[in-house]
């Protein structure tokens, strides 16, 4: 990872949030450079996991760098080549159906259809109750789009929650290294 340049957008899913800076801290250590990327929601909405304050000290104190938060800072991602990588970890359900679909009007979609544009990969680290249900086709679409990359999913709680995927986030630094490669790591589904 050592030089790595990633993008790290957040999504949402406040949960599991605490789960990927864990990560992104391992990636740090590592040597990647992360410059950390807000959806409106992340960067606004304080929830019972924490506050949105709170969440873009931890960013700045584990990246060293401010989080984009608007359309305006994240579009020229991709005419700058800002990344080497793009990562979406969490990735919402909603933010699944934004990018299956084309649309690009949060920070986060943006920042995605930006990098794309270079043809660089993209790394999608899902977590949604409805992955089983509504979002499938927007992952099995996304799974079939050239230069995305997913890291492996399970089944989070399928007692209570039949339909909710998160994924496997202590592989996201191999899911990472696979897709500068090229390569979708397998399993996908866990």
């Amino acid at each position: 990872m050592d030089g790595l340049r990633l993008g790290f957008a957040l999504s949402g899913s406040f949960c599991t949030i605490d789960r990927v800076l864990l990560e992104m801290q391992n990636l740090v250590d590592a040597g990647a450079r992360i410059t950390p990327i807000l959806s409106f929601n992340t960067a606004a909405i304080d929830t019972r996991f924490g506050t949105a304050d709170q969440l873009r000290q931890r960013l700045e104190s584990i990246t060293g760098s401010k989080p984009l938060k608007t359309l305006v800072e994240v579009e020229p991602i991709g005419p700058r080549a800002l990344f080497d990588i793009l990562v979406v970890a969490p990735c919402t359900g909603s933010t699944l159906g934004r990018l299956a679909n084309g649309i690009s009007d949060t920070p986060v979609t943006l920042a995605v259809k930006s990098h794309l544009r270079r043809c660089m990969p993209v790394v999608l680290g899902v977590a949604t109750n409805d992955a089983l249900g509504a979002s499938m086709r927007n992952i099995a679409l996304l799974k079939n789009t050239k230069h995305i990359f997913f890291v492996p999913l399970r089944q989070d709680n399928p007692v209570d929650k039949p339909n909710s995927l998160v994924a496997d986030f202590a592989l996201l630094g191999k899911t990472i290294e696979a897709a500068r490669d090229g390569i979708q790591i397998q399993p996908l589904f866990l």
